[in-house]
């Protein structure tokens, strides 16, 4: 809440200094906000004490559900004509980094406001990779017990190791966005466009400052930085990390590396072949508009240069599927990850394996390592709930009279924190204003169930959980 209220205060002194009248809005959003955030550790400093597994479940939901309900707020007091519940998706779509947009007119919107978003992105994306590695490791979510390291471990001997480790990822997670930020700058962009552009692309979140997204500069240098970073975002910063102390073959050896760049390679080649006669332009130029699109909705990035939910039924379709894959676990992305797959891949293959050999013994792997059954069994239990989630989404949306192609791309944009969806209504050239509040507030929760890895959510909706 405090770190929250400090970042309030910087579109606050942005505006400020142009001359914006919403400073007034952000400098009392951040007082209650930091009022409230000192009130919760004076109330609780005498009480810090190693906490359970069943708090720990219920604290992360809180924090994701608490935070986007107070950074809405200079949203909804500004002068920008959206109800509190269009501010809290806004809030909660970029703390989640998945990009999907209630707001119109972003190309005359008050800077303040647009710094205000970047911000969210930038902020959720880090907390992303630290919750990615202390917290989900710990609750063993969907597999994700199979990152724990020395670092997951919650006794007091090893928590600074925790905290050194989240530090130096801090680091290197800014240094990423100056960098981009120069090169975006470099690439034409002005200096504002270039800073709120990098923080919202290292964060694989996609809010832009324009309308028409990335494609608004129709620039190939600034489209190529925004691959290269988007990339750079959807794979491990763990092993960002082991390569700068002195290990860099292992980001090249990590099979989950290997898998997600190959899985990039793959689709953006099949979209480039199935459009090379459809697009208009030069060959090679339309592989970067392929690249450039199909990364930004694998990643779960959002950001667009063109319509392509108008390249025709076969991109459609595998853009849509691209959805929900994401990218690599300890990343900025969402969506499934691709090590899931991997683990899947691995199980089936081993039954296989057992049809033709029944009485051999055949053990899955991953990254040369054995798997743990209850990974497997997570991971599993994760497929049939994420499918499970993407149905009742869609149905929830169906219900409330939206049209096929926008309740299931709603859905899985959702769960998936990709940010636009497909069709006319809510694709790259829409947005999500013409929802009815109750499909924003259902999109909302998607959100947060695909961000907290669905487990660390629905257990809370177990009667057992609260027993003793």
């Amino acid at each position: 809440m405090s770190t929250l209220a400090v970042a309030m205060c910087l579109p606050a002194i942005f505006d400020l200094i142009i001359g914006n009248p919403n400073w007034q809005v952000f400098l009392l959003a951040a007082a209650l906000t930091l009022f409230i955030g000192i009130m919760l550790v004076l109330m609780t400093r005498d009480n810090v004490r190693k906490i359970s597994i069943r708090q720990a479940f219920v604290l992360t939901t809180v924090v994701w559900v608490v935070i986007p309900s107070f950074a809405a707020l200079p949203l909804a007091f500004a002068d920008l004509q959206l109800s509190y519940t269009d501010a809290f998706f806004e809030a909660m779509s970029g703390l989640t980094t998945t990009g999907s947009t209630v707001m119109l007119g972003l190309d005359s919107t008050p800077p303040g406001i647009l710094l205000w978003r970047a911000l969210l992105q930038w902020l959720g994306g880090i907390g992303i990779i630290a919750m990615a590695i202390v917290i989900l490791p710990l609750l063993q979510v969907g597999g994700m017990q199979l990152f724990r390291m020395e670092s997951s471990d919650t006794s007091d001997k090893v928590m600074p190791r925790t905290t050194q480790i989240v530090t130096y990822i801090s680091v290197l997670y800014v240094a990423l966005t100056v960098l981009c930020a120069v090169l975006y700058w470099a690439g034409g962009m002005s200096g504002f466009d270039a800073v709120t552009h990098a923080m919202t692309t290292i964060a694989t979140g996609g809010f832009s400052t324009h309308d028409a997204s990335v494609g608004y500069f129709n620039s190939p240098a600034i489209d190529a930085t925004a691959t290269m970073f988007m990339l750079i975002g959807g794979m491990p910063f763990v092993l960002y990390l082991q390569a700068l102390r002195g290990a860099p073959l292992r980001l090249i050896r990590d099979s989950q590396v290997r898998w997600f760049l190959a899985t990039v390679v793959i689709a953006v080649l099949s979209m480039w072949f199935y459009l090379v006669g459809d697009l208009e332009g030069q060959v090679f130029k339309n592989f970067f508009r392929v690249a450039f699109n199909v990364v930004s909705v694998i990643t779960g990035t959002g950001y667009s240069t063109e319509d392509y939910s108008a390249w025709g039924p076969f991109a459609v379709s595998v853009l849509f599927f691209l959805m929900f894959v994401g990218g690599c676990a300890g990343s900025t992305t969402c969506g499934i990850k691709i090590f899931r797959f991997q683990v899947l891949c691995a199980t089936a293959k081993n039954q296989m394996y057992r049809l033709l050999q029944p009485h051999g013994v055949f053990i899955p792997y991953y990254n040369r390592r054995p798997i743990p059954e209850t990974v497997t069994e997570s991971v599993m239990g994760f497929f049939f709930l994420y499918a499970l989630a993407f149905a009742v989404i869609a149905m929830g949306l169906g219900l409330l009279g939206l049209d096929f192609l926008t309740a299931a791309s709603g859905a899985a944009t959702a769960i998936s924190n990709v940010g636009p969806g497909l069709g006319p209504r809510i694709g790259p050239a829409g947005t999500f204003a013409t929802l009815p509040d109750a499909a924003k507030w259902l999109l909302s929760f998607g959100m947060l169930l695909g961000r907290l890895e669905l487990f660390t959510v629905l257990v809370l909706l177990v009667p057992s959980f609260w027993r003793k």
